[in-house]
């Protein structure tokens, strides 16, 4: 063995040359490495994961205190995992360095897109309903979808909404925007299920009674116009949203029906409201009365109202409200002369007698006379 430095020939093996100390044997060489910021690649499991370096967080500030923390930047990484062996995940380095991130879309994007197809296609009372529900849940607007849970929109909407139906519109929205970002994957459809909604405590409305329905008219009869509002709401049934705005071309006097005026619902849009006989001078008043623009009334809500509660208070009635009409109607109808419910359904424009539940009151009176008209057909033969 010669030395590759001195020359000198050497007896036996050794790793330094006894003359000069050159070292005989070296390591052996380690694999290149990529270049710095070129990125890398390590095995996890079977499989080989690419990891790139995408930029460097700010600098903290030196810690002259405790100079042994030398690292004064933190890189930003980005990996994709997968590959079957390092050169495939070698070569897809450069790609990982220029994808964009897959960004996560906040709530207000779904509702930006619900806004703009769905929304539209609702009542304007539920749009109306939903905006307002939309701007309840403003603390959860910005926040990624997919990082939404349950425990965040329980506590926004209880917080927003103590009470039943505004809750309720908050999860039915949620509802709605949930399922597009579950169309995409980004989340659970059924998390606004979870919601729970504030005990409904209905009240029951009122209706007027016979003896108000008789002032009512004794009024009308003495000239007072305004006392025809609460007449037509009552023997008619219409609603209040729709009486506002009801035109002279909507009425048929003769064949004692108003068509085009119903609002809301399909079934009330599509069927007409039938006159009674007694009604039917009184909105021949009206109409003799009517606008220039062909309105019954002047196209002003509150002026309307005005009149409705000035005549309640000129006949000497409880100031119920424009929809206890609607309740006096039902009522009328169910208990007073006893009509069949798919009857009253039609009469009052509901999709189903469900609704006779809600809008019927019999009182204790009524529930006696009702047993008490048992068996009196068989009793007299």
């Amino acid at each position: 063995m010669i030395c590759t430095k001195c020359k000198s020939e050497l007896i036996q093996c050794t790793n330094y040359c006894p003359n000069c100390g050159k070292k005989l044997t070296s390591s052996p060489r380690k694999p290149k490495r990529a270049g710095n910021g070129t990125g890398s690649a390590y095995r996890r499991g079977s499989t080989w994961t690419a990891e790139a370096v995408v930029g460097w967080r700010p600098l903290p500030p030196f810690d002259p205190e405790n100079p042994d923390n030398k690292k004064q930047r933190v890189p930003i990484k980005r990996t994709r995992g997968g590959f079957k062996t390092r050169n495939e995940a070698l070569a897809y380095i450069p790609i990982l360095k220029n994808e964009k991130p897959d960004k996560v879309p906040a709530l207000e994007d779904y509702w930006t897109v619900y806004e703009a197809g769905d929304l539209a296609a609702l009542s304007p009372s539920k749009r109306t309903a939903y905006k307002i529900a939309w701007r309840k849940l403003e603390p959860l607007h910005r926040t990624r979808v997919d990082q939404i849970t349950v425990s965040d929109l329980r506590r926004t909407v209880s917080a927003a909404c103590p009470t039943h139906y505004p809750a309720k519109d908050c999860k039915d929205l949620l509802s709605r925007l949930f399922e597009l970002a579950a169309a995409e994957g980004r989340a659970n459809r059924d998390l606004p299920s979870y919601i729970r909604l504030p005990e409904l405590v209905e009240k029951e409305r009122e209706h007027f009674s016979e003896t108000e329905q008789a002032a009512l008219w004794k009024l009308y009869e003495s000239g007072d116009i305004r006392a025809a509002i609460p007449l037509l709401l009552i023997y008619t049934g219409i609603m209040p949203g729709e009486a506002m705005k009801l035109r002279t071309d909507q009425i048929d006097l003769q064949s004692r029906t108003i068509t085009g005026a119903g609002i809301k619902t399909k079934v009330r849009k599509a069927t007409p409201i039938v006159l009674a006989e007694t009604i039917v001078p009184v909105l021949q008043d009206l109409m003799d009365h009517a606008q220039p623009s062909g309105f019954l009334w002047k196209h002003v809500e509150k002026a309307w109202y005005d009149d409705y509660y000035a005549a309640l208070s000129a006949a000497g009635c409880r100031r119920l409200t424009p929809y206890c009409c609607r309740h006096t109607t039902a009522t009328a109808l169910a208990v007073t002369e006893g009509i069949a419910p798919q009857t009253i359904r039609k009469v009052m424009r509901w999709s189903t007698t469900r609704m006779l539940d809600r809008y019927a009151h019999p009182d204790q009176d009524d529930a006696l006379a009702a047993v008490d008209s048992i068996g009196k057909k068989h009793a007299t033969i």
